[in-house]
């Protein structure tokens, strides 16, 4: 029997926002242009985690950063596949049903990070609700192999919200990682239409409850700004993080994908983003990052270093 492979119709990345209408993509103002990817340690860094069979956010996002955070060889690594279950309205990651977990993927990461001589890493993953622990256990196997294989190397996770998975913090919490990172992404009047999947206050409840069972760890959330947000939304959101005992606050700008992605309302300008790092460490965060090309992962080991210091400094 002959098999046609029909390569008219190719998959598509995002088939929940091909019937969307097409929006027009506002033109980046000049405090966002960033440099092509070209250094010869970028090179080296894509070809150390295509050795080790491995994502990373920095790719399936289209990160902006993606040119100078990987010549310092900063890749921050997407666990369990690149396709996730949700469909969150900014997001460029592939949505899909995903295939199995790679039982070799946790050692592989290790083996990575060792070889790209990472003191700080950041782990992500895409959503995996088809799965009964939300991926916990998967990512608990990845912190311990970075430390067998890398044990001078601090590990940063930023995880999923594991909504109605009940004890999945518990598990990842159980590895001791040095960050819990969780974004919360945007406002709770936006959530119904940027993050439909999630739910605002079972976001903060993982983030208290990560504090809970690591009082003197670190958390971390962070916000994206030009959804249609409002400065008093923000400040609120501000303000639910804090009383979660959130100890470091991200905030950036939202750059729109496609034509098919949540519209992009507006561009927050470079002294708004300022203001809004003072505004949040009036609040009492440890740290802030928080201009319009701050993402999660940017300058996360310096960042980890500055909270690191800045807890230092209270108690001494």
């Amino acid at each position: 029997m002959t098999v046609v492979i029909d390569r008219t119709n190719p998959p598509q990345r995002h088939p929940e926002k091909a019937h969307r209408p097409d929006s027009t993509v506002l033109r980046k103002p000049d405090w966002i242009r960033v440099k092509a990817p070209v250094s010869r340690e970028y090179a080296e860094t894509k070809a150390i985690v295509r050795e080790h069979n491995l994502h990373t956010v920095c790719e399936e996002a289209a990160c902006p950063n993606i040119g100078e955070c990987w010549t310092h060889r900063h890749a921050t690594m997407m666990i369990m596949g690149d396709t996730c279950t949700r469909a969150c309205a900014f997001c460029n990651v592939k949505t899909g049903l995903p295939g199995a977990l790679d039982p070799h993927e946790p050692e592989n990461v290790g083996k990575a990070v060792a070889k790209l001589g990472l003191k700080h890493v950041v782990i992500t993953s895409v959503d995996r609700d088809d799965l009964a622990d939300g991926g916990a256990e998967h990512f608990a196997r990845v912190i311990r192999e970075i430390r067998s294989a890398s044990r001078g190397t601090t590990i940063e996770v930023l995880t999923p919200d594991f909504l109605r998975k009940d004890g999945a913090i518990d598990t990842v919490m159980d590895a001791a990682p040095d960050v819990l990172n969780h974004n919360l992404e945007t406002v709770p009047r936006l959530y119904l239409s940027i993050r439909p999947g999630a739910r605002y206050f079972a976001s903060l409840r993982l983030l208290q409850r990560a504090k809970e069972l690591a009082p003197n760890g670190f958390t971390k959330s962070g916000l994206m700004v030009g959804l249609g947000e409002s400065r008093e939304e923000i400040m609120q959101v501000m303000d639910d993080l804090r009383a979660a005992r959130v100890d470091f606050l991200t905030i950036g700008q939202y750059l729109q994908p496609t034509k098919k992605h949540a519209v992009l309302q507006r561009f927050w300008t470079p002294d708004e983003f300022r203001a809004l790092e003072a505004t949040a460490r009036a609040k009492g965060f440890q740290m802030v990052a928080a201009s319009p090309l701050t993402r999660s992962s940017y300058h996360a080991d310096t960042d980890f270093a500055a909270l690191k210091a800045a807890r230092l400094s209270r108690t001494t």
